[in-house]
């Protein structure tokens, strides 16, 4: 009998996290902490997209472009650090033509001045295919929030609004329920998965008041049972309160099976965060005056239990799964 694959978290756990020095934490964070003195810390992290599996072999150049470097710059917001800039590497598939190569280049110079994060290097090399795009993001920072911060009674908050981007794939896909939506619905979608929001603008909250954070881009229910675990704790989430667009609302009344793949799908890149009690009025006051809503969805509590999924009458929710995985 052929030897069980290790899962993503396993292959991560097992064998890469006992090669990590001090400042990776064990691989259980979505960046690291490079090995400087001074008042200011500098974070890394990076992400690789993969045509056909992060984006679509047609979708435009230019937005693939812009979407491997925002992936990168949430995962800075999520620990409050401020944007430096980044590499690129390209692995380039046969059929790849100058204009792609220029459509490419021009979308990720417009977020390059956008975001203040120029490129400083890289490398590119051919490949058989499929087209992969890796991303090593630098931020500055004076103080980074970890996933390990959270404390029983601490209470948990969203950004923005989730499940958008894991509908937007559907859409994009010619999936049947896409069929039923209004056109300014389906826009939405699909522009909430082709192009993410880093939420830069709350790096100030989350470093003021936050006590754990990351971004979700791997699905709400299973980034928020990463957290946790990092931070051994358990939590109590009540699923009404978990904010949907009104593009969402309206595929969920659709087609109700799709609020479970809102809430377990992925590419939201929101952030998740938690803080005490006695800093919840302050961080969501920075939020709003930061201009990024943030939504409180539960509470973490004592134990080491998966987090509980709670509907409007207070019965347990169960999902199939709580993320996307790769393996």
């Amino acid at each position: 009998m052929a030897e069980r694959r290790f899962s993503e978290d396993e292959l991560i756990a097992e064998i890469f996290a006992p090669l990590v020095a001090e400042g990776g934490f064990g691989l259980r964070d979505d960046a690291a902490l490079l090995p400087l003195r001074g008042a200011q810390e500098i974070v890394v992290t990076t992400d690789a997209l993969v045509s056909g599996v992060h984006f679509l072999p047609d979708d435009a150049p230019g937005l693939v472009a812009r979407k491997a470097l925002r992936v990168n710059l949430s995962d800075l917001a999520a620990k409050a650090a401020e944007p430096i800039g980044f590499l690129l590497t390209l692995a380039l598939p046969p059929d790849w033509t100058n204009d792609w190569a220029r459509g490419f280049a021009s979308g990720l110079a417009e977020d390059a001045r956008a975001f203040a994060c120029p490129l400083y290097g890289g490398d590119t090399t051919a490949t058989p295919g499929p087209l992969t795009i890796s991303i090593t993001a630098f931020g500055r920072a004076t103080r980074f929030v970890s996933r390990s911060g959270a404390r029983p009674g601490d209470r948990i908050f969203v950004s923005g609004t989730i499940g958008d981007a894991a509908l937007g794939l559907g859409v994009a896909r010619g999936e049947a329920f896409a069929e039923r939506l209004g056109e300014a619905a389906r826009a939405q979608l699909l522009d909430r998965y082709r192009l993410p929001r880093p939420r830069l603008p709350l790096i100030a909250a989350l470093r003021g008041h936050a006590s754990a954070a990351m971004d979700i881009s791997d699905g709400l229910g299973g980034d928020l049972a990463k957290l946790l675990r990092a931070s051994g704790v358990s939590a109590r989430v009540e699923l009404a309160r978990v904010p949907l667009s009104d593009a969402t609302r309206a595929a969920v009344a659709v087609e109700p099976a799709l609020f479970e793949r809102a809430i377990t799908g992925g590419d939201d890149y929101e952030i998740l965060c938690c803080a005490a009690p006695a800093a919840c009025a302050a961080i969501t006051q920075a939020a709003r005056e930061a201009g990024v809503a943030l939504t409180e969805i539960g509470a973490a509590t004592a134990g080491a239990e998966p987090p509980q999924f709670f509907g409007s009458t207070g019965n347990i929710i169960n999902f199939s799964r709580l993320s996307f995985s790769h393996f």
